[in-house]
């Protein structure tokens, strides 16, 4: 028996022997965020979470002197091959697996790792994002959240706005503004901040969708320590783009259906040809409706090469690599993609696609009509599609300016 094998055994009788029965085949959308008032999507969540991070698979490939599993690419590709083997959900989700925990690896000082990492894997802190401003959004040098430093300590006062989930998170990693005689970029420095303290005030932004996962944040002399700057001061703004670029892969990942659960679908299927078949009906063995056939074979094309091309770079990111401006590519391939699929089926469900709430509509429908208004948002948030192009030709064509 290969090493391999050996570890494919010794994670499958773990798994099989240690995972929840009843968690096995949940799925969710949001999954599983931790923090210290975590909220429980399934009543055995943190039960799973906490198995999974003692042997530190909540982040399989992040340093085992962190908490991490320390496996390489080939072993976590096995493990993630096992949980979809027994239809296991991942065990933790979040900004601090997909943005934060990747940058402290990056710039964070070994004090700051120490600090930190392990609380992420184990699920303790729920983190969010303070950089988009009222004036500062797709010009995000722009920003004027003032951060002034006193000995060790860091006052910040000023707004931030689309703070993903603020309202439900322990910490936030900001951007500030520290030194106002510079180019813009050179006076921003990169900052962590305790969210539950005098001085922080966060409102909920309600969305046409009905939901509410953006919030604006306001800052009050809230306080900070100076040993929670990433990469010195005023160095943020080349932080600032390196999680720009974890972000934007999380984003293609999770609207162009990349990530670990796509991994883990299990035999091919294809949700909007099902969807087709039901609300279309057949002919000759065929979806009836000639045109939207078609749009649903391309969308479907788009989306398996999508998914194939996500998972190369997933098994790169593993490897060690770090996002470059490719990653503006998957963020607006995957965002446009989603919006798309969105608005193939409203097409499909007709008129059963007007619903909100009521009688006459199924639970499903009303659902995909208000995840077709959020999928609006796809293109803004992360960067706007504009952006993402302009990225594109400057870095990856290198067209001239």
């Amino acid at each position: 028996m290969t090493d391999l094998e050996s570890f494919r055994a010794e994670v499958r009788g773990f798994l099989e022997e240690s995972a929840p029965e009843s968690i096995r085949g949940w799925v969710n959308q949001d999954g599983y965020w931790g923090g210290k008032n975590p909220e429980l999507p399934h009543p055995d969540a943190k039960r799973w979470c906490d198995i999974m991070a003692e042997r530190g698979w909540t982040c399989p490939t992040w340093p085992k002197e962190y908490g991490g599993g320390g496996l390489d690419k080939v072993q976590a590709k096995v493990l993630d091959q096992e949980l979809g083997r027994l239809k296991l959900p991942p065990p933790l989700t979040g900004f601090g697996l997909s943005m934060i925990g990747p940058t402290l690896l990056q710039f964070g000082t070994e004090e700051q790792k120490q600090e930190h990492i392990p609380k992420i894997i184990r699920g303790e802190i729920r983190w969010c994002q303070g950089y988009s401003e009222p004036n500062a959004g797709s010009d995000l040098a722009s920003l004027q959240a003032q951060a002034v430093i006193d000995g060790d300590e860091i006052t910040l006062n000023g707004q931030k706005i689309w703070t993903s989930y603020g309202d439900k998170s322990d910490w936030m990693f900001v951007l500030t503004r520290t030194d106002n005689n510079v180019k813009k970029q050179q006076g921003i420095t990169f900052l962590l901040i305790d969210m539950e303290q005098p001085g922080v005030e966060v409102r909920p932004i309600k969305l046409i969708s009905g939901a509410s996962p953006f919030c604006e944040t306001f800052f009050d002399n809230a306080k900070a320590s100076t040993g929670n700057i990433i990469n010195g001061l005023n160095g943020g703004w080349t932080v600032a783009k390196a999680l720009l670029g974890h972000e934007r892969n999380m984003i293609g990942n999770v609207f162009g259906g990349g990530g670990p659960r796509g991994e883990r679908r299990g035999p091919p299927r294809n949700p909007l040809a099902e969807l087709g078949r039901e609300y279309l009906g057949e002919q000759d063995g065929r979806i009836a409706d000639q045109v939207l056939r078609d749009r649903i074979s391309q969308v479907s094309v788009d989306h398996q090469a999508f998914l194939l091309t996500m998972q190369r770079n997933n098994d790169n990111l593993k490897a060690g690599h770090r996002p470059g401006p490719e990653s503006s590519i998957f963020k607006i391939y995957g965002t446009e993609l989603n919006q798309r699929r969105e608005e193939l089926m409203l097409s499909i469900r007709g008129p059963q696609s007007v619903g909100w709430e009521g009688p006459g509509f199924e639970e499903a429908e009303t659902t995909q009509t208000k995840a077709w208004l959020r999928s609006r948002g796809n293109t803004i948030e992360g960067g706007t599609s504009e952006v993402q192009l302009n990225i594109i030709a400057k870095r990856v064509l290198e067209l001239p300016e």
